[in-house]
């Protein structure tokens, strides 16, 4: 029998990085002209996809690369500091041993996300780390991860916590698992129809083996 790859995104999916995001991104907010983000305009932003909140910030689209590497270099400096979701870890560990492939697809940096996984102990469980720059075109980013490693799109779930995450493996041909943990709302993620939506990552196991 194939074994199922899983593949997580890797902020807010496997490690709790919403808060220091955001505290990252209200320092930058002068920077790169944007309004800072208040408890109040994070609920907002977390009821609304990627295109509208780069849309609601008023961010220049040009901008959002050098945005993204500015934000990840200063990522870097809190990573020891970071934690992994409540559960995460156990959840991980139990689809390591019953013999599922996890990979990581991130537009985090593949060194924040490896300094990451080693110290909290987690980095034996994953047989990749594919780190891609982009904000719609993830889709591309799987289907070359499944090609590059000879993966059938039909082995593969995706879980992640964004409106894009479900998007883009929806347009991959993948099923995918949206959490309610991390960044968009439980509202928003559903409004994608995602094939599944669990709410704590004890649910990932029992969803991943009905799959």
């Amino acid at each position: 029998m194939t074994q199922k790859v899983i593949i997580f995104d890797f902020d807010g999916t496997i490690a709790d990085t919403v808060d220091a995001l955001v505290s990252i991104a209200n320092r930058l907010a002068v920077e790169f002209g944007y309004i800072q983000i208040s408890a109040n305009e994070l609920t907002l932003l977390r009821n609304l996809t990627a295109r509208e909140i780069i849309k609601y910030s008023g961010v220049s689209l040009l901008r959002i690369p050098f945005l993204v590497k500015k934000v990840k270099g200063e990522l870097k400096t809190k990573i020891k500091e970071l934690e992994p979701i409540s559960g995460v870890p156990e959840a991980l560990i139990a689809l390591h041993n019953q013999g599922y492939r996890l990979g990581i697809i991130t537009s985090n940096s593949q060194e924040n996300v490896n300094e990451f996984l080693k110290c909290h102990d987690l980095d034996y469980l994953f047989e990749f780390i594919h780190s891609g720059v982009t904000i719609f075109g993830k889709t591309t980013i799987i289907n070359n991860v499944l090609r590059q490693r000879q993966i059938k799109p039909q082995t593969v779930i995706y879980v992640g916590d964004e409106t894009r995450d479900v998007e883009a493996a929806k347009k991959a041909n993948i099923k995918v698992i949206a959490v309610t943990w991390g960044f968009n709302s439980p509202e928003a993620l559903a409004k994608q129809n995602p094939d599944f939506l669990i709410h704590h990552p004890s649910e990932l196991f029992d969803v991943a083996n009905s799959c």
